[in-house]
């Protein structure tokens, strides 16, 4: 009996269960037991009428309500038996026509069985109201949800400054938080103030995670980390709860690092859409902003955050005093790729002719995410053909595989079908390659590729900050040169280049309303393609430009991409014997690596088109 409470409050739905079907199964014996007489014959009414004229029936009893006949045959039988309402008043003048002891019942209250249907549902209930209090107040899973949140980190599991790379100006920027967590006193005697919060601003995958469980980690405090969408629950009035109780143990442990991934999931813009003030993450957002302005500075606990939509968030989140410093935690140059290659691979073993050097430039716009991917999926082709070492070509690999999704070997195209590819990928290649202001060609296939039938890959010399008109009108032409090399070698053409068209439709139209490089258009920002409907700040708005600007866009829009086709058709027309060659080592070869390119494309000579 000692342990049945521990396992009451353990297992409450299972405890519940069990109340609930042992009564159900006790109120159906009670009504089996006390109110059906079992062993009785239920004949028709027409029967009975029959048997009573044949004076073989000696007692009969109607019910209350008249809807049932019970009572015993001559020989000792008893039964019982449906009787409709109407037909009440002929029935009992056949029983009192004859020698029939006759009884009518009145209406009789059964109290018993009014007290089980009375008393079921109030238990049920109060069963589900003892769960749901217990469970907020008494240390039910519900109010147990930091319980384990609040743990200094593991030595096998402790991360450092010295674990991450490319982003040595935000390492900068958190070591005067680790500072103040290890000596606080240093700046209180000074009177200053460390920021209370602090929001890591950047895309996924660019290790702003990773950057909070360092400070965590070189402080060696305690680390309590969750995501914004923990806040939020089914039940009114737990996210503020959660967070009031997040901020209580931060206290008592202090000084401490609350980490909250995903910001936005709870921060963002109070009043936006059509949902009011009063909804369950805006009560969170409120006690958050009440915690984070409340809280004693002296108390040591500081708030990191992470988001990749600061743009949404509540102005309120983001003024001095609740979250003091944004530091942006962008992807990494080619430096910082470099870095982190070799920081994912000090666990591995690599060729001594892998170069991170060469790896970082041919990995543009990769985040720390992607490059651990990266170096797995190296680590795992090494191992799939048994190698003890993983090689530069198991890289290389490894690159296609994260760029252009995983070979389709089993995915076989006729011989005409292979040729359209082959052509499409030369002609982007060539174009990218005459083109001086292109990114430099590194790799053609024709072999399927995710959902492509084959891909030209393009390496940047260095990362690419600020983008000239020039670049992206040689984007356009490079992109529209796979249609060109079909519409300049076959009679007809194909849907191949539906992606490449969409893409380049974007691009120009980008180029017209967001980049100014329009002349009719002018230096103005057309539309607001960042913002969306129920953020706080587009409902109810219209479209801020006329018919006249839209038309206006839509005709240079046209204008850049009809240019570029058409440069792209001169530029395959003037090397169209060089178009042929590549396309049948295409063809012969399925791949063509750098010196390959070289090797077919190095004599062409660089052509400029008017800007």
């Amino acid at each position: 009996m000692k342990q049945a409470g521990p396992w009451i409050k353990k297992n409450r739905w299972t405890f519940l269960g069990l109340v609930v079907i042992t009564l159900a199964l006790a109120g159906n014996t009670v009504r089996l037991v006390w109110f059906d007489e079992p062993n009785k014959l239920e004949p028709r009414l027409d029967e009975i009428v029959l048997q009573i004229a044949n004076n073989n029936v000696v007692e009969a009893q109607l019910s209350p309500g008249g809807t049932e006949l019970t009572g015993k045959f001559r020989d000792g039988v008893k039964f019982k038996t449906i009787v409709p309402v109407a037909y009440n008043e002929t029935l009992v003048d056949s029983i009192l026509a004859k020698d029939v002891e006759f009884e009518a019942k009145p209406v009789e209250t059964n109290y018993v069985a009014l007290a089980l249907t009375s008393l079921l549902p109030i238990l049920l209930l109060g069963g589900l109201m003892y769960f749901l209090l217990t469970s907020f107040q008494g240390g039910g899973k519900y109010s147990k949800f930091n319980k384990k949140l609040s743990k200094k980190t593991d030595e096998a599991d402790k991360v450092t400054f010295a674990d991450v790379a490319g982003n040595d100006e935000a390492v900068e920027e958190l070591e005067e938080i680790k500072q103040f967590l290890l000596d606080p006193q240093r700046f209180e005697k000074l009177g200053a103030k460390v920021p209370r919060g602090v929001i890591l601003v950047g895309p996924p995958g660019t290790g702003k995670t990773l950057l909070a469980r360092a400070v965590a980690g070189e402080a060696n405090r305690p680390f309590f980390s969750l995501s914004g969408s923990d806040f939020v629950e089914l039940f009114v009035g737990v996210g503020a709860s959660r967070v009031r109780e997040l901020f209580k143990q931060a206290r008592e442990q202090s000084p401490s690092i609350i980490f909250i991934d995903e910001l936005d999931s709870v921060g963002r813009r109070r009043g936006a859409g059509m949902g009011g003030g009063h909804d369950e993450r805006e009560q969170t957002l409120n006690q958050l902003l009440v915690e984070m302005d409340g809280f004693d500075v002296r108390s040591g606990v500081i708030v990191i955050a992470a988001t990749n939509r600061v743009d949404i968030l509540d102005p309120a989140i983001l003024r001095p005093g609740r979250f003091d410093r944004h530091i942006m935690v962008s992807a990494p140059d080619v430096k910082g790729r470099a870095a982190i290659l070799a920081t994912h691979s000090r666990d591995k073993k690599f060729d001594a002719d892998l170069s991170y050097e060469i790896l970082a430039r041919r990995t543009p716009g990769m985040t720390g995410a992607d490059l651990a991917n990266l170096v797995n999926e190296a680590a795992l082709r090494a191992a799939k053909r048994g190698s003890a070492t993983i090689s530069m070509a198991d890289a290389e690999a490894a690159i296609d595989r994260v760029m252009a999704g995983p070979e389709r070997l089993t995915r076989v195209l006729s011989e005409d079908q292979r040729r359209v590819v082959a052509y499409h990928e030369s002609g982007h290649a060539i174009c990218g390659h005459v083109l001086p202001h292109a990114d430099e060609v590194h790799k053609v296939s024709i072999v399927p590729r995710g959902a492509g039938l084959g891909w030209t890959m393009s390496l940047p010399e260095d990362d690419r900050i600020l983008v000239s008109r020039s670049y992206l009108k040689s984007v356009l032409v490079m992109t529209l040169g796979g249609r060109s090399a079909e519409e300049e070698v076959f009679a007809d053409i194909t849907t191949g280049a539906s992606d490449d068209i969409d893409k380049a439709t974007q691009l120009a139209r980008r180029m017209v309303m967001q980049f100014g490089m329009s002349e009719r258009v002018g230096l103005i920002k057309i539309g607001d393609e960042g913002e969306e409907v129920f953020m706080g700040r587009t409902l109810g708005q219209g479209r801020e430009y006329s018919d006249n600007t839209a038309q206006t866009v839509d005709a240079e829009v046209r204008v850049l991409i009809e240019s570029a086709h058409v440069e792209a058709r001169a530029i395959l027309a003037a090397h169209r014997a060089v178009l042929d060659q590549m396309a049948q080592e295409l063809l012969d070869r399925e791949k063509l690596g750098p010196e390959d390119l070289k090797r077919i494309l190095g004599p062409l000579p660089a052509w400029h088109f008017a800007d």
